[in-house]
């Protein structure tokens, strides 16, 4: 499974010895190699945790049993090198393979796509040796990823020290942090306005974890606040700079590339009017994309959790003059159904269509990290179309499932209601509105969106 931070004494945290079985049976069977082997792997892990996921949810434990099933599972590694032993596949898998975690438990789903994000940053936003050894570190040693990354927490300071720089600051929100192995750390370098990405080992003093996670969903997403307090990282893992000259590599760090995971870079103003290749812009696109993977993939779930809980003990309406044998044959509760799958399937072929076009850009660009301004911005206007469409659906029917149901599915012992309180709790991450503006400008005047943090 790969070493685990482990969680201090005083945080109750899951076992991971309650999945000994699974992680044996994992043990024994070859890595998938093929996107549909993938999505099968994802479906057995899926269905072991949905076994008590509305019990864990409660519990609001550390999920750290929940983590080593990931790991032991494989599908950590999705889009590792096959080098390192990873599973060699694109962002597209990926996309679904973290959407089918999300289904049975959405917290699990969200760490899982953190996790791949944050184990991306040194192919978008480092050297080709940073972005070789870093892979070659997180697969090899099976590390699951955090990140104290949060752009709105802006005190987190670099400064140099001759071999290492040191990170210190605090971050309100690290998703995963708690349970994971590396950090990914950002701030702002002394003197500068240049951010640098580095990882770091996350088992270590200097990083100080709040445990004051305690939200309406995704509970068990580890989401607290850290305490960063002078964490020395060589600057030889500063992703895209010259540890020599201790400055960025604008080879390396292409404007609309690097925007790909986030865009964290300041575009110098007399590059403003030149089209270049799009590094900034990719990453910020990528986490877009989880985000609207995993809330269809709790939409979905709450849709196939609500269903079987109808067939079971929902009754029809008898106050009608035409009343139903069954709340099955309910006409209101099937066209529910009905409307419900459908805008679910609408919203899982455009996030299909457009993690198509990510992994294609990373595919066929990566080498030259030569993608324009333009591409990038056409880009990140299918992502925002799904960002859009997916918080409303999920919204949508997260919250009508319960009219599908009845009044005696709202008691708690039930568990429908985490799929709501997961999916209301991470769409507030940044305002849908300024997506569709975002893209109200995009189609009547043409305009393609700047990098931003959150664009």
């Amino acid at each position: 499974m790969g070493s685990l931070a482990p969680s201090p004494p005083s945080q109750p945290a899951t076992s991971p010895a309650v999945y000994d079985a699974h992680h044996q049976s994992f043990a024994d069977s070859p890595l998938p190699s093929k996107p549909h082997e993938w999505l099968q792997r994802a479906a057995s892990v899926s269905a072991i945790l949905a076994e008590d996921a509305a019990l864990r949810e409660k519990e609001n434990k550390s999920p750290v049993a929940e983590v080593s099933l990931l790991k032991s599972s494989g599908l950590t590694k999705v889009l590792g090198p096959q080098k390192y032993g990873g599973g060699g596949q694109g962002w597209d898998v990926a996309y679904k393979v973290l959407r089918e975690i999300a289904k049975s438990d959405g917290s699990i789903g969200m760490l899982l796509g953190y996790h791949l994000l944050w184990s991306w940053t040194a192919n978008v936003v480092g050297t080709d040796e940073q972005k070789d050894r870093t892979q070659k570190l997180i697969i090899e040693n099976n590390y699951f990823v955090g990140g104290a990354v949060n752009p709105r927490d802006n005190d987190q300071k670099i400064t140099d020290d001759g071999d290492h720089i040191i990170f210190s600051g605090f971050k309100h929100f690290n998703t995963g942090g708690v349970v994971s192995d590396l950090t990914v750390l950002e701030g702002v370098y002394e003197g500068t306005d240049n951010h640098i990405f580095a990882l770091a080992l996350t088992n270590q003093p200097a990083i100080v974890f709040s445990h004051n996670w305690d939200n309406i969903g995704l509970r068990l997403t580890e989401s607290g606040s850290v305490k960063i307090d002078n964490v020395r990282v060589p600057w030889t893992d500063a992703l895209g700079w010259d540890p020599v000259a201790k400055s960025p590599l604008d080879s390396i760090l292409k404007i609309p590339w690097a925007t790909l995971l986030l865009p964290t870079y300041v575009l110098p103003p007399h590059l403003h009017e030149i089209p270049q290749p799009s590094s900034l812009l990719t990453d910020l696109t990528s986490i877009q994309l989880v985000f609207s993977n995993f809330y269809i993939g709790i939409a979905l779930g709450a849709l196939s959790f609500a269903s079987t809980y109808t067939a079971k003990h929902t009754r029809p309406w008898p106050y009608t003059p035409s009343p139903a044998p069954s709340a099955t044959s309910e006409p209101y509760i099937l066209a529910r159904y009905g409307s419900f799958f459908a805008h679910l399937r609408a919203a899982e072929a455009l996030a299909d269509l457009a993690g198509a076009k990510i992994s294609d850009i990373y595919t066929h660009h990566a080498p030259t990290r030569d993608i324009t301004a333009a591409q990038r911005g056409e880009v990140a206007e299918w992502v925002a179309s799904v960002k859009v469409v997916a918080t409303d659906t999920a919204l949508r029917v997260t919250g009508g499932v319960f009219e599908t149901t009845g009044a005696r599915a709202t008691a708690g012992k039930v568990g429908l209601d985490r799929f709501w309180r997961d999916v209301r709790t991470h769409t507030l991450h940044d305002p849908v509105a300024y997506k569709e503006m975002e893209l109200g400008r995009y189609v009547l005047l043409g305009e393609v969106p700047e990098p931003t943090w959150y664009t």
